[in-house]
């Protein structure tokens, strides 16, 4: 499905035309078009995209809704349901893998297996992936590809080191993701530890995910033990210099740019960062902080082991969700909440939060 976007400038108004004109030419729809999926461009009338996943109050998915059984708030206003769609359809997936040192042995041999498995089995021909892995710094491995053993032989040549700039690596994935061919848009983040090394910080993430249509997914492999979380405020330990935000679009590989330093902070550091207050273990808070608001969800496991079932999950997830489009409201650069119902109430629906109404 095309990313939630507005034009207003007169030029692209007349190219719209153009086409539209082209379009009714040859006997399609401006809707339709080619695209098997529909929708390849759009008319005067603007969609507001939502991936919805139902379940009940056992956690299972439940099948056979129809467009009927769902209600949608923008701002907690009703909104006319115009598109709808209860089949699998193709997905455009990222990959983003931690390599850094601590994930070497058994958790990057687990890693393997479960994407294996979830490439080889659990993917549709259609679906197309690339894959990110991370440790000081971001790494594209493999580009868009539906070729799945790329992919796993790229894995396969992956060796683990050094640090954790898992900010940095998500930032890049879930904008490459948004310019995926397909419809639905998702991305899949495997990591056992806190980020120690980006340059964007985590409120900043969560605003560039929120402009965009993509469903981000996590697994944490934390240990035994209580897991440690975020903290926003307080006296901290000293660490490295706060990270300070990167001006969207934040670049791609090749293309970095050089990100100037802030003044030194106080030894307790600028409670705008969220830092792991007492050791580098998988940062939950900023986990469930990246995912929650895009309709994805962060999963926490204790064992290596537990990787394959986390990432089939996720599999059977993105083949059993609900897709529903209203009409967008006004480009007034601000954040829309949005609130999907079904009719019976002991049903727990998750889904996008809310979108920024791009100008």
């Amino acid at each position: 499905m095309i990313p939630f976007h507005r034009t207003t400038s007169s030029s692209a108004i007349v190219a719209a035309l153009a086409i539209a004109s082209l379009a009714a030419q040859s006997g399609q729809t401006p809707e339709q078009g080619n695209d098997p999926q529909g929708f390849r461009f759009r008319t005067g009338v603007e969609l507001v995209n939502v991936t919805a996943t139902v379940t009940d109050a056992s956690g299972r998915f439940v099948p056979g809704l129809t467009k009927d059984d769902f209600r949608v708030y923008d701002d907690d206003e009703p909104q006319s349901i115009s598109h709808f769609s209860s089949e699998r359809v193709p997905v455009s997936l990222g990959i983003v893998l931690d390599t850094s040192a601590s994930m070497d042995g058994e958790k990057m041999s687990s890693a393997r297996d479960a994407l294996d498995r979830f490439l080889f089995q659990l993917l549709d021909p259609d679906d197309e992936v690339f894959l990110y892995r991370f440790d000081n710094e971001p790494e594209l491995v493999e580009g868009w590809t539906k070729d799945k053993r790329r992919i796993s032989q790229s894995l396969g040549r992956i060796q683990p080191r050094g640090g954790t700039a898992l900010y940095d690596t998500v930032a890049e994935a879930v904008q490459l993701a948004q310019r995926g061919h397909n419809r639905k848009k998702a991305v899949v983040i495997i990591s056992d530890g806190n980020d120690t090394n980006s340059h964007i910080d985590v409120l900043s993430l969560k605003r560039l995910i929120r402009e965009t249509e993509v469903l981000v997914y996590a697994v944490g492999i934390d240990g035994p033990g209580l897991p440690t979380y975020a903290s926003y405020g307080g006296t901290q330990r000293p660490r490295q210099p706060p990270r300070v935000p990167v001006p969207f679009p934040f670049p791609f590989p090749g293309g970095r740019r050089p990100v100037p330093q802030p003044p030194p902070g106080p030894p307790g550091g600028n409670p705008r960062w969220p830092r792991n207050s007492a050791d580098d273990r998988v940062n939950v808070a900023a986990l469930r902080d990246i995912t929650d608001d895009s309709g994805g969800r962060t999963e926490i496991i204790r064992q290596p082991r537990d990787l394959d079932p986390a990432t089939a999950g996720i599999a059977d997830e993105l083949s059993k969700q609900y897709y529903m489009g209203y009409a967008a409201g006004a480009a007034d650069g601000k954040w829309h909440t949005i609130r999907v119902e079904v009719r019976q109430p002991s049903y727990h629906v998750r889904a996008r939060r809310g979108y920024i109404a791009g100008k």
